[in-house]
């Protein structure tokens, strides 16, 4: 052992620690100390061997160390303790170091003319020490790497790497690269087989110049070579003298001869006998990708191949043999080259094309094409959705179509024998096809002509073939017919069809107009819709009524290809009817041409009345239905000059009732003796099955019915004034004594077929001061505003009052759900039945409905019917006085679900059954009965209310107060945080949470027998509903992965809906909720007349607090650009209406982008950012944060900072002051909770 010499360098801080690691565990070893740097505990000996061993491996490694490093380790008393030591020391696994090694590994480039050696082994150093530092890659990865390491000259090595092969590994590039740089500077003497590396072919050796020049034996065509001229400010690599590069230094040619010569024996320089291989890095390395067994008759189109080459002999149509030349393939084998010449091959466009100077070489499998040849003859090459496109010009010449292995096979086949021969052996078909195609598609005609006159070099033309490039250049539409309907009688055959979406909404807020038209009588009729979703109840109601009145069944029904006329109800229906489908052709509207014409007539005459008239655009439903009202009294060539109404009804119509649109009109009043007995208005048409006018009072705003009516038709009306009038008074009169039409905004989808129009907001009195909430409550505002809003998206599928619920289809379910609320309130006994006191008032009540959608396939739609009391008729300090309720806020709903996923709690969901009713009132309230459920006998009773009914003021305090005194008195404790929430401690340390919001509650529990106490205790005091597991919570669905541990809070039923509402369901998605190039600001708001009246009927408020809710809750890469839009609602103009849109756009394509909470030891952590001065109206900054408890955002904000910032410190100083807010409430939240 002591003569044994090991030459292992001290280690110091320059030294590659790796490899000094692997030697000194070698020495270690060899002197079998090697258990040592187990440590003392794990070597297999006695104690005293152990402590011998271990002083001397201590003392080889003292030895191998430098001063510098020993000073730092000194205090290590074991050899294990040393080794671990200095693996820190040197091979530290920080992140810092990880980082740094990465970046060596990606900044590692080979250098033009430098070692490929020394590059390798550099970069076997660095991933030596990733592994070290326990950073896997994959091998391909690295491989890839390693080739993206390489300078532009390794470009056709790279390249026959990647297309030789589907995966590779490092060491593969490795070895490939090792060999690749060896022939490089190889030199080898080629015998009479012509074994050795030849690039282009045989060269020519001119000892005399000594130059290296290569030119062919046995010469075709003109060889590839270099301006010299391009060059003159190029350094070479080899020699640093200027004027060339290193694949023409003279000095490297002639050095590469001499050591090729020291190394086979000395040979005379005119021997002829030695070629010169050329610098690789001019391009010209011959190499394929040739792995198939067999030879294939395909062309492949090869980007690193030098020139063309082929192992069929039997396709040269002319073809010299050449004794020397071998080429090199992708796997490192070479090829021998046996001659050369040309080859024939038929394009895809039928032109037969001449491929030359191409190499016969019997031992490949394939037939390459050079890419490269091509680009130096001025062709060039683009690839675009798997075809390969060579042109010369604006000319195609060559297509290639991408296969398998990523090569691209040309279009075309090989022309050979016989066929092989120029033009003037063509057959006739393809000399007309190649002059059309030198013509640029001339027509037939043309080309005849030109070949009479002997101009097409005597050839004659005969007919010309199918060319595909003329059809998709040339092709016009066929000619019309006219479609020709021998109808028997009404219903028999019906056109149908959708216009719009209408630029201005109508009062009554549609977008869209649908029209059916009886072929037989071609009367009309218009429904007005809000979106194409309802299209199919409107055909299915105008079905019922139209059949009903005639006795007979419509028999067949034309229309588009619309997804409104194609659904599946639809089709079901006209299925189950026996109605016969005829759609027209896509894009193709002139098949159904009568309703096509049938709306440009009407809306030409919609045109013309309103502008008659001098009424906004947003009449434009009244007007059309007046026109329909019109044309079906208007004579009709298609009928023989019959009016439709006269054939449908048999009996001709009445002209004398007949008005101007937009007329003033006078509707007769009863208001008082000393009052006018009219009140002034406009004509808007005839209300169907009504004996009145349909007119508009711009006093009351308001569509009013009237049948004393007297009319000015000699002067019509100037523009009107859109604004609200003050006169009240007048108002309330008239609508007590004129019929008042008025159609609600969320109660139904189709407007009737003469159009109504929306009820507008009543005249107010002189605005009093504004009276500002406290901050304070300001976030909680904005929830609220968000979720009312929200609700309303699916109002317009749920009745606004107790009529519409009796009379809809739902009439039954509607009618069970109020029976069960008010057996509910009998239960609680909520009120008694008395006579009112003199000198009180009542308060009225009315009925809401709500329809919750069920989780399809699992829970059914639910119907439910609340009671309200109409509170804002109550009096302050008489009727109520406190009136704050908390609601739970929703960064404790999220933070409770990462609570829950963190620690795979149990998490179940109650539901209080009349929650306000159990609540105690401290006034008097007295309230009319129940619209439906007066008591007989008892019609002139009141409630007298005993508890908090919904839709008081006072109610949701009261049930809190109510509930809050229960929690406490079960030992839960109320949290400091949010008052809402409510924890309780057992004496296992386990805890229950309890979230509350309004009547909704979210239980959370390690044991469900804990969950079931509560909710036992809560029955005992409360009417509870137990729905289970939690599934949804204020509209957001809650799903669970218990397996994997995950939870999903997701909004895409409310989103999908939202979009529906507002007709975004067909929108083109985007990728960014807000897109750079929009810079909003007040200036951009509304300047003209037409652009106030464009966004006065755009729904810009309710988009925007349908997008609040979704940012509130699940969404929060929505905050930045609702924060922005949110800015401009008092006056949005129509940049700031395109950014809402954008938004939307956004939403449709991210409709299934949810909240992810995850089973992880991530706590809470804060990410907060400011921008400087970027609201461009005010030049506040924006502060932004988000905090998230397992990779998952449970607190979000985007906001505008109160003051100005005067630099961007300050800025980010008043950003982490907000953001610290934030994390001290949640800090608070979290310790209380544990």
């Amino acid at each position: 052992m002591a003569s044994l010499k090991y030459e292992i360098p001290l280690l110091d801080r320059n030294t590659r620690f790796a490899l000094w690691q692997i030697k000194m565990q070698a020495v270690l070893a060899q002197m079998d100390l090697e258990d040592a740097l187990l440590g003392i505990d794990k070597m297999p000996s006695t104690l005293t061997d152990k402590k011998r061993k271990d002083r001397k491996a201590l003392t080889q490694l003292h030895l191998h160390l430098s001063n510098e490093i020993l000073q730092d380790v000194m205090k290590e008393k074991t050899a294990a303790a040393l080794w671990k030591r200095l693996e820190q020391i040197c091979m530290s696994k920080t992140l810092t170091s990880k980082l740094h090694m990465k970046q060596r590994l990606y900044a590692h480039r080979l250098e033009e003319g430098a070692s490929v050696h020394e590059h390798l082994t550099v970069f076997k150093e660095i991933l030596s020490n990733l592994e070290a530092m326990e950073v896997q890659y994959d091998k391909e990865d690295l491989g890839l790497i390693l080739l993206c390491s390489l300078p532009p000259s390794y470009s056709t090595f790279r390249d026959t790497i990647l297309y030789s092969r589907e995966s590779l590994t490092v060491d593969e590039v490795y070895d490939s690269l090792t060999s690749y740089d060896k022939m490089k500077h190889l030199m080898v003497k080629p015998d009479s087989q012509g074994e050795g590396l030849i690039v282009r072919g045989r060269q020519d050796r001119n000892t005399d110049n000594d130059r290296g020049r290569t030119q062919e034996r046995n010469h075709r065509g003109k060889s590839k070579g270099r301006s010299k001229s391009s060059n003159r400010g190029k350094t070479c690599n080899f020699c640093k003298k200027k004027g060339h590069i290193k694949s023409e230094c003279y000095k490297l040619q002639n050095k590469i001869k001499r050591e090729a010569a020291n190394q086979k024996g000395k040979q005379p320089e005119n021997s002829g006998e030695a070629d010169v291989v050329e610098d690789y890095s001019d391009g010209e390395l011959l190499v394929a990708s040739v792995n198939d067994s067999k030879v294939s008759e395909e062309w492949i189109l090869d980007s690193g191949c030098t020139f063309h080459m082929s192992p069929n002999r039997d396709w040269f149509t002319t073809y010299e043999t050449v004794s020397e030349g071998v080429v090199l393939m992708g796997n490192n084998a070479s090829c021998k080259i046996a001659g050369v010449g040309t080859i024939k091959v038929k394009m895809f466009d039928g032109v037969v094309r001449t491929l030359s100077d191409v190499r016969y070489v019997p031992e490949l499998k394939r037939n390459l094409i050079s890419l490269s040849t091509l680009d130096s003859k001025g062709y060039r090459y683009t690839a675009e959705s798997g075809v390969l496109k060579i042109s010369k010009g604006s000319l195609v010449v060559m297509k290639g179509q991408r296969k398998t292995v990523k090569l691209y096979v040309l279009q075309g086949s090989t022309v050979t024998g016989d066929t092989a021969v120029a033009s003037s052996s063509l057959s006739d078909d393809d000399i007309t096809k190649l002059w059309h195609m030198r013509l640029g598609h001339m027509s037939e005609n043309g080309m005849v002509e030109l070949s009479k006159r002997g101009l097409l070099d005597g050839q004659g033309i005969c007919k010309l073939n199918f060319c595909e490039h003329c059809v998709f250049g040339k092709q016009k539409r066929v000619r019309f017919t006219r479609g020709i309907h021998n109808t028997k009688e009404t219903l028999e055959y019906i056109h149908s069809d959708l216009w719009g979406p209408s630029r201005v909404p109508s009062r009554g807020g549609a977008n869209y107009m649908l029209t059916f038209i009886d072929d037989f009588s071609r009367k009309v009729w218009a429904f007005f819709l809000k979106q194409k979703s309802d299209v199919f109840s409107a055909f299915k109601s105008w079905k019922i009524m139209i059949e009903k009145q005639t006795g007979k069944q419509i028999k067949y029904l034309l229309t588009d290809n619309g997804l409104e006329f194609c659904s599946d109800e639809f089709n079901r229906l006209c299925k189950s009817e026996g109605i016969v489908r005829h759609l027209t052709v896509r894009h193709t509207p002139q098949q159904n041409g009568v309703v096509e014409r049938m709306n440009r007539t009407i809306m030409e005459k919609v045109r013309c009345m309103l502008s008659n008239a001098n009424l906004p655009k947003s009449f434009w439903a009244e007007a059309a239905s007046t026109a329909c009202f019109l044309i079906n009294r208007s004579p009709s060539v298609a009928i023989e000059k019959k009016t439709p109404q006269e054939v449908w009804s048999g009996n001709p119509a009445n002209y004398s009732d007949l008005k101007i649109f937009g007329c003033p009109a006078y509707a007769h009043v009863n208001n008082g003796k000393l009052e006018p007995r009219s009140i002034k208005c406009v004509f808007l048409g005839y209300k169907a099955g009504v004996k009145g006018y349909k007119l508009w009072c711009p006093e009351n705003r308001k569509v009013v019915i009237s049948r004393d009516v007297v009319f000015d038709e000699t002067a019509m009306l100037p523009n009107l004034s859109l604004k609200d009038s003050s006169n009240k008074e007048n108002q309330k009169q008239v609508e007590h004594q004129i019929n008042t039409e008025s159609t609600p905004q969320v109660s139904t989808k189709i407007e009737n077929r003469v159009a109504s129009s929306p009820q507008y907001s009543i005249a107010k009195n002189r605005t009093k001061r504004e009276i500002k909430p406290p901050k304070k409550y300001a976030e909680a505002d904005l929830v609220a505003y968000a979720l009312n809003v929200a609700e309303d998206i699916d109002a317009n599928q749920e009745p606004s009052n107790y009529s519409e619920a009796i009379s809809c289809e739902d009439s039954e379910k509607w009618m069970f759900a109020m029976q069960e609320e008010m057996e509910s309130l009998h239960k609680n006994k909520t009120w008694d039945l008395v006579k009112l006191p003199k000198g009180k008032k009542t308060v009225r009540c009315k009925w809401v409905f709500k329809k919750k959608e069920g989780t399809p396939g699992v829970e059914e739609p639910k119907y439910k019917a609340r009671l309200v009391a109409k509170g804002y008729s109550q009096v302050p300090g008489v009727d109520f006085t406190d009136v704050f309720s908390p609601v739970v806020k929703h960064s404790s709903i999220q933070a409770l679900l990462g609570i829950v996923a963190m620690h795979d709690l149990e998490l179940e969901q109650l539901d209080v059954k009349t929650a306000f009713l159990h609540g105690e009132l401290e006034e008097d309230i007295y309230m009319q009965q129940p619209e439906g459920f007066t008591v007989s006998e008892k019609e002139d009773y009141v409630c007298l209310l005993k508890k908090s009914l919904y839709g008081l003021k006072q109610s949701p305090r009261q049930w809190y107060k109510r509930f809050d005194s229960f929690m406490t008195s079960h030992d839960f404790k109320r949290s400091s945080f949010d008052s809402c929430v409510y924890f309780k401690k057992n004496n296992d340390g386990s805890f229950v949470y309890l979230l509350l919001y309004v009547d909704d509650m979210l239980i959370a529990a390690k044991d469900k027998g804990e969950i079931r106490k509560v909710k036992a205790q809560l029955s005992e005091e409360f009417e509870m509903k137990d729905l289970g597991p939690a599934k949804k919570i204020l509209g957001m669905e809650i799903l669970r992965d218990r397996k994997t541990s995950k939870l999903y809070l997701s909004q895409k039923g409310y989103i999908e809906k939202l979009l529906c509402r507002f007709n975004m369901r067909s929108a083109k998605p985007v990728s960014t909720p807000l897109a750079a190039h929009f810079r909003l600001s007040s200036a951009l708001s509304p300047q003209s007349d037409d652009e106030i009246e464009y966004m006065s009927h755009v729904p810009y408020s309710s988009v925007v607090g349908s997008l609040m809710y979704a940012m509130v809750c699940s969404r929060p890469d929505l905050s930045y650009a609702v924060s922005a839009v949110s800015r401009y609602m008092a006056n949005p103009g129509k940049e700031h209406w395109k950014v809402v849109q954008w938004i939307l756009r956004y939403l449709r394509g991210t409709t299934d982008v949810c909240l992810q909470f995850g089973r992880t030891e991530d706590g809470v952590i804060g990410y907060v950012d400011a921008d400087f001065a970027g609201d461009l109206d005010r030049r506040r900054s924006l502060t932004g944060y988000v905090f998230t408890i397992g990779g998952c955002a449970i607190s979000w904000k985007a906001t505008l900072q109160t003051t100005v910032a005067l630099s961007t410190t300050e800025a980010e100083y008043m950003a982490i002051t907000e953001a610290c807010k934030e994390a001290i409430w949640l800090k608070g939240l979290f310790s209380e909770l544990n």
